[in-house]
């Protein structure tokens, strides 16, 4: 599936339709680059499972734990280079526990399971524009 937004406000809409689709045990990852709006995408996932205690991105943390209708683990694997780093955030003890966003999936494609979702998001022609491709899950 493909979506174009034009603001951060509808890149979190996009977010809240794929939220409608979950099971409570996903995989979520995100790639592109910086600034893209995957913490964006992330709140407006958020808040469709009833956590609206503000989203942030991970990077000093390595993971956040948000609570609604299910639990979210956000995780930022931009600085995670080698499986021995993966390893130590932890990130195969909570596969099956919740719902995994991933933010820099790209340094742990490798590690990922088989039935993730791959959400890729890429500028779109005017600088508030986002191009939303997602994979793995239909919903409406």
């Amino acid at each position: 599936m493909e979506f174009i937004t034009n603001s951060v406000e509808e890149t979190e809409k996009v977010a809240q339709k794929l939220a409608s689709a979950l099971k409570g045990n996903e995989v979520i990852a995100f790639f592109g680059g910086l600034g893209m709006g995957k913490t964006a995408f992330t709140r407006g996932l958020c808040s469709a499972l009833d956590f609206n205690d503000g989203v942030q991105s991970p990077t000093f943390s390595l993971v956040n734990q948000y609570n609604g209708k299910y639990t979210v683990y956000h995780f930022d694997m931009y600085r995670i280079n080698t499986y021995d780093d993966l390893y130590s955030t932890g990130f195969f003890d909570y596969l099956d526990t919740g719902v995994l966003v991933i933010e820099w999936s790209e340094n742990i494609e490798n590690a990922l399971p088989d039935d993730y979702i791959r959400i890729e998001i890429n500028k779109g022609n005017e600088s508030n524009d986002r191009i939303i491709k997602i994979e793995g899950i239909e919903f409406e």
